[in-house]
């Protein structure tokens, strides 16, 4: 259960991190998958709602 904002960016980060500790990408929002870029104000694969 997400019980608040510091807990949703928590468990986004850490979602955000994984492809880059498997080795696949160097930089989260390289991942194609991910939200990761729309978080940082790129053009994802997608588009998302961001706070």
């Amino acid at each position: 259960m997400i019980l608040n904002e510091a807990m949703m960016r928590q468990k986004l980060d850490y979602i955000h991190a994984n492809p880059v500790k498997r080795g696949y990408v160097n930089l989260p929002q390289h991942w194609r998958y991910s939200s990761a870029a729309n978080y940082e104000g790129l053009a994802g694969l997608m588009e998302i709602d961001v706070w």
